[in-house]
């Protein structure tokens, strides 16, 4: 029998079945994906095949093949430096929620997670929430991101998840797909799927004064219905996004304003450090290309670890 992954607690699966039961799942003995060393084999949003057996008043799953996945985003594990993490599989749609200081989110946090999202085709839209809760100089800072990745061919939406600003046009498009929220924690997340979803009653949090950052609410990545069609994916704060095997000579494809140009570049194989005549790095001096996106670039390719939480997150974009 087919059934949806809708939550992982790390042994044990919570699933729905095609027949519309849910179902407290396990894995069936040991096994690997094809290629993926994953701190978790199975994702919120596989598509599993399970037998099912009795146990006293329970019939739980018993997990036997996860299906091939048309995408998922992974990252590197944090404690784990040679291993990744399945964020989530099988998604239509990402969003990727954005806060100026409350908590910061960095340019190189958000990069990270647009290469990441280009290279496994999952269509992104950024949200930049708690637009209400900005001075004047802080929202005119938020505008001029926005637009910086707006004018890369990204969407962005400017919402607030208290106020519920801006909350139709992620509904619109959370129509019938299958989303995930992802982010640092206490952009927001766990608010917004309560705004989108009322009913579901999501625990939410506090940020922390002392350290401008939030609180893990949401300890594992779940998976909720949605009354108006599709389903969500509430995923746990992410603090920093490593990118997983992507190729040196490859990376530029994933950035959009620099995959554009590139084919100017004197070289076919441009990397575009220290290359003469190079597309991006012309683009780069005349302000076409933005030089924080050009700094996560480098940052990518030389294996640098994500920068997270400094004072001044939006240093670069001056």
């Amino acid at each position: 029998m087919r059934a949806v992954v809708y939550k992982s607690t790390g042994s044990w699966y919570l699933l729905k079945a095609d027949d519309g039961k849910i179902y407290n799942s396990r894995i069936k003995g040991k096994f690997r994906l094809k290629d993926i060393k994953s701190t978790n084999p199975v994702a919120v949003g596989d598509h599993v095949e399970i037998d099912t057996e009795t146990k006293g008043d329970e019939t739980i799953g018993i997990i036997k093949e996860i299906y091939d996945r048309k995408n998922y985003i992974i990252r590197k594990s944090v404690n784990l430096s040679k291993q990744t993490h399945i964020i989530a599989a099988n998604i239509d749609l990402a969003f990727l929620l954005v806060t100026y200081n409350n908590p910061p989110t960095s340019t190189t946090f958000i990069d990270r997670f647009l290469v990441t999202a280009e290279a496994y085709h999952i269509p992104i839209v950024l949200l930049f929430n708690k637009v209400d809760d900005y001075s004047v100089e802080e929202f005119a800072e938020m505008k001029y991101l926005a637009e910086l990745y707006r004018k890369i061919g990204y969407t962005c939406i400017g919402i607030s998840a208290e106020t519920g600003e801006n909350i139709d046009q992620v509904k619109a498009l959370m129509k019938d797909n299958v989303s995930v929220f992802a982010g640092h924690s206490g952009v927001g997340k766990s608010t917004l799927v309560n705004a989108i979803e009322p009913g579901l009653n999501i625990k939410t949090s506090e940020i922390s004064l002392q350290h401008k950052q939030g609180q893990h609410t949401t300890t594992f990545a779940e998976m909720h219905e949605l009354h108006f069609g599709g389903q969500i994916i509430d995923t746990p704060g992410i603090r920093g996004f490593g990118v997983v095997d992507i190729d040196k000579y490859a990376l530029d494809n994933y950035f959009p304003e620099f995959f554009k140009v590139k084919p100017n570049c004197k070289f076919n194989n441009c990397i575009h450090v220290d290359e003469p005549k190079c597309a991006v790095k012309e683009d780069l001096t005349e302000d076409k290309i933005a030089y924080s996106r050009y700094k996560s670039y480098l940052q990518i390719m030389e294996g640098d670890e994500d920068e997270n939480f400094r004072k001044d997150p939006y240093q670069d974009l001056r």
